[in-house]
């Protein structure tokens, strides 16, 4: 599958027996804002709980990535199977759907898709939705053949400093980056990782879509310079894979996040300069 498909793609092949839909929306993300929701969901879709079953509950960190073998429990309890053909959308348009486009691909099932504009665009368009998640199917046989590399540690963050062997792309905004605007979390002071430079996850966007192939490539191809390997980092992990997925479609195929983000790094290296 694509790694993004439209509307009318999910329209035409809404009847396909092997396809799940999974429905990623959150109801507000960590900077407060609301994201609007009516409880309807695109017929079939499935809930994709990405802020409290699809990650590791037991880190001190937001988002971070769940332990494989509990993340393939929980897809099989959602019928996934290995030859599911999945696809994602959020009530945002395009805000947490790439992350679970990510995690699957990380856990070794690369056939998903992102729907582009995702719940607003398909109710803007006047397709059918209904107020009830699918719940009726049978128990999935998913098979997870995790990728760690993709998982970026804070170790190899601290080293990167050093070697530069990868570039980091920061997600967040440019005033969180350049440390003049308050982080959403009140206890992290804003400021940037060593070295890394900024793409803000809006300018891959348009009106809830990825840009064209066109204008993300000569985005990429303007910011990033040497040539090296893309690390992928935000706040929490949920934005960087906006920005990682829009590289996906026009300029580098790199799938790994710093998951702990801004987070992590601005936690630690507080607690070391005390």
């Amino acid at each position: 599958m694509k790694a993004l498909v439209s509307k009318s793609w999910l329209k035409e092949n809404l009847n396909n027996p092997n396809l799940i839909i999974l429905d990623a929306s959150i109801s507000k993300n960590a900077a407060k804002k609301v994201f609007e929701s009516s409880n309807i969901m695109i017929p079939r879709a499935r809930r994709f709980d990405l802020k409290n079953v699809f990650l590791d509950t037991t880190s001190p960190f937001p988002n971070t990535v769940p332990n494989p073998e509990y993340f393939q429990h929980q897809c099989q309890k959602l019928g996934i199977n290995k030859n599911s053909e999945i696809v994602v959308y959020d009530n945002a348009g395009i805000y947490t759907s790439p992350r679970v486009w990510w995690l699957f691909n990380i856990m070794g099932h690369d056939n998903i898709s992102v729907l582009n504009g995702g719940l607003p665009d398909w109710v803007a368009n006047g397709f059918a939705t209904v107020k009830a998640y699918e719940t009726t199917f049978k128990h999935g046989n998913f098979k997870v053949n995790f990728n760690a590399e993709a998982v970026i540690l804070y170790e190899q963050m601290i080293r990167n400093c050093k070697t530069q062997d990868f570039l980091t792309i920061d997600a967040r905004s440019k005033g969180r980056f350049n440390g003049t605007e308050k982080e959403p979390r009140i206890e992290l002071q804003s400021g940037h990782i060593p070295n890394s430079i900024n793409i803000h996850y809006q300018e891959v966007l348009e009106e809830g879509k990825f840009k064209s192939k066109t204008a993300l490539k000569a985005l990429f191809n303007k910011k990033c310079k040497g040539n090296k390997p893309l690390v992928f980092s935000c706040g929490s992990g949920i934005t960087a894979c906006i920005v990682l997925l829009a590289s996906n479609l026009a300029y580098s195929k790199n799938l790994k996040v710093y998951d702990g983000s801004w987070t992590e790094w601005a936690i630690i290296n507080e607690l070391f300069t005390k």
